[in-house]
């Protein structure tokens, strides 16, 4: 049994890599939506609330009875007040490459996103894999801002 134990941990660790290298693959494949809703019932962004962001500082989940159709997701808001300012003006509020990992766009994939780890550039919203991809990301803002930018329309399926 001694034996077995080594290779089951190494098993076990070349599993958890490949998931991780061929994740953005699978979820590119399988996902062309311009809006994030990876987490399953056309719901965006996890069901976090876009707005408080902006007006609050940061996350807050979103309440079902209080969503947005736009886009061919369900955004999801923390107050009616968070809803309304939405609706008068979704794209100040509309986080970028609709909510997917920002790094990830700039390198080419559509990735999912912790609702956790984000920031606000320039009066923009950009959501990350987590937060160490988010440190990253600050590094060199403009930089992967331009790569995302270009990756962006191919990514959607649009040319």
């Amino acid at each position: 049994m001694r034996i077995f134990r080594p290779l089951i941990r190494i098993a076990t660790a070349a599993l958890a890599l490949a998931a991780f290298v061929l994740a953005p693959t699978l979820i590119e494949a399988a996902s062309q939506s311009p809006v994030n809703v990876l987490a399953g019932g056309r719901v965006a962004i996890h069901g976090y609330d876009p707005v408080a962001y902006f007006v609050e500082g940061g996350p807050r989940k979103g309440r079902s009875e209080l969503a947005v159709e736009r886009n061919g997701a369900r955004w999801l808001f923390s107050s009616a007040a968070n809803r309304a300012q939405f609706e008068a003006d979704p794209e100040r509020y509309l986080p970028a490459y609709g909510g997917y990992c920002a790094y990830g766009v700039a390198q080419g994939y559509l990735v999912k996103i912790d609702p956790e780890a984000w920031t606000i550039v320039d009066g923009r919203l950009y959501l990350n894999y987590d937060r160490s991809i988010s440190e990253t990301w600050r590094k060199d803002v403009p930089g992967y801002v331009h790569k995302a930018d270009g990756n962006w329309p191919r990514l959607i399926g649009k040319p």
